[in-house]
């Protein structure tokens, strides 16, 4: 096996340029049209809890299967012309899984950050709302196998770009304001992290043995997909949500294939306020 210098601080610079190059044209986008514009904010504030279906062969050939739970906190924020959308989303996730017969167990911690531009369509029918758009995605976190003694852990740490999409309907039933929305993710193009089969740890991060541990991934090897169907209702001056959480996340690299499928309930509770930012 060649040796050569721990690839990790490479990957977190790439990640890390990728970064800044994002946040910096998504910053000229939303403030292409004015130098202080005042800026509409939604923020939703949602836990999420439902079914797992978690597989890594590197830690176990079999599939785990459990409880997922997320705490979500996802903003809209809009200037004053309308034209530029940027979605800003954390979500910190825990999973806690068994294998079939019950003696083995996984638990799993992650955090994701997704940010994207988006741009409303011009054709809008009435309350209808559609935006289409580019997304970047975060994901650092570990899945642990509480049986394993060699290699227990594995380390989650990834990054994509791919396309959005965001459609909103307005509607009232009686008296009270509705609106349903929807979201969908697909990841085009990223880099991830991935030992080889059967590499240790600490071959890589102590002996500095690379051995292809960052990958590119594209649908072919990592197809994965992630949306959420919502339903907001302003009840007692409040608004509330209800909704759906569908997260499907797969590779195959390096001889080790990983998957993790989500199927959630969303509950939680949104804001409609305005940033004015002063003119000198």
């Amino acid at each position: 096996m060649m040796t050569i210098s721990n690839p990790c601080p490479r990957l977190l610079r790439t990640l890390s340029l990728a970064a800044a190059l994002w946040f910096t044209t998504t910053g000229v986008l939303a403030q292409a049209s004015g130098r202080h514009p005042d800026k509409e904010v939604e923020n939703a504030q949602m836990v999420a809890i439902g079914a797992n279906d978690v597989l890594d062969t590197y830690l176990a050939p079999m599939k785990f299967k459990g409880v997922d739970m997320r705490y979500i906190s996802h903003t809209f924020r809009q200037t004053e012309d309308k034209k530029w959308v940027q979605r800003i989303v954390h979500t910190g996730t825990a999973s806690l899984t068994e294998d079939r017969s019950g003696d083995g167990s996984m638990a799993g911690g992650l955090y994701t950050l997704n940010v994207a531009m988006l741009r409303p369509l011009t054709a809008r029918r009435g309350n209808f709302t559609f935006m289409l758009g580019g997304q970047m995605d975060f994901n650092v976190g570990a899945l642990y196998n509480t049986r394993n003694q060699n290699n227990p852990a594995q380390l989650k740490l990834a990054m994509s770009l791919g396309p959005t999409i965001s459609a909103q309907y307005r509607f009232r039933l009686g008296k009270t304001q509705l609106r349903v929305g929807y979201e969908v993710d697909a990841p085009l193009v990223g880099l991830m992290f991935c030992p080889n089969y059967g590499q240790s740890y600490y071959e890589l991060f102590s002996l500095g043995d690379y051995d292809h541990n960052a990958i590119v991934t594209t649908p072919f090897s990592a197809p994965s997909m992630r949306h959420a169907l919502t339903l907001d209702a302003e009840l007692w001056g409040t608004i509330f949500r209800l909704g759906y959480l569908g997260d499907y996340q797969q590779s195959e690299a390096n001889n080790i294939k990983q998957h993790s499928y989500t199927h959630a309930l969303l509950i939680g509770v949104v804001r409609h306020f305005t940033i004015h930012k002063k003119h000198l």
